[in-house]
């Protein structure tokens, strides 16, 4: 027994005092940098910034229900279909202007202007999405849920 643990202790030491293996004189440069500690902070996760808008009627006056506890698929159509009647007739600066007021964060993006609201509430993310494009009369409007560790 004693021959047995002293043979597995020189096996161990001779293991850890190995030779360092040099790379391989063709091998081409590192890609990571030798000093530790330069790399620039990550950029802020999209949507940081938002509060989630209210279960009910939200200050600009669209009705955003029972958002928290709503079914997608159920939910989704009815959101649609208040922004394509609350948007209709109005311009592209007035219904912008009328869905920031509603707490939706919006840019101009290649001839068409996308509003947002992104949130993340219980390892779950909640987007509402409004896309005014000037070829369509309607927006196109959504509402999506991606909880972590779904199946």
């Amino acid at each position: 027994m004693r021959a047995i643990i002293v043979s597995l202790a020189l096996i161990a030491a001779a293991c850890a005092s190995g030779p360092e293996i040099a790379p391989a004189p063709d091998a081409p440069p590192s890609p990571f940098a030798a000093s530790r500690g330069s790399a620039l902070p990550p950029p802020a996760p999209a949507g940081q910034g938002q509060t989630a808008p209210p279960e009910g009627v939200a200050s600009g006056g669209i009705d955003f229900g029972q958002w928290r506890g709503a079914d997608p698929n159920a939910y989704q159509p009815r959101f649609a279909a208040q922004i394509a009647q609350r948007l209709d007739g109005k311009s592209r600066t007035q219904a912008r202007a009328d869905l920031e007021a509603n707490g939706f964060a919006c840019q101009d993006r290649n001839g068409a202007t996308e509003c947002r609201i992104e949130i993340m509430e219980r390892q779950c993310a909640h987007d509402w999405y409004v896309v005014l494009e000037a070829q369509r009369p309607e927006p196109v409007s959504g509402f999506d849920v991606m909880c972590l560790g779904a199946l």
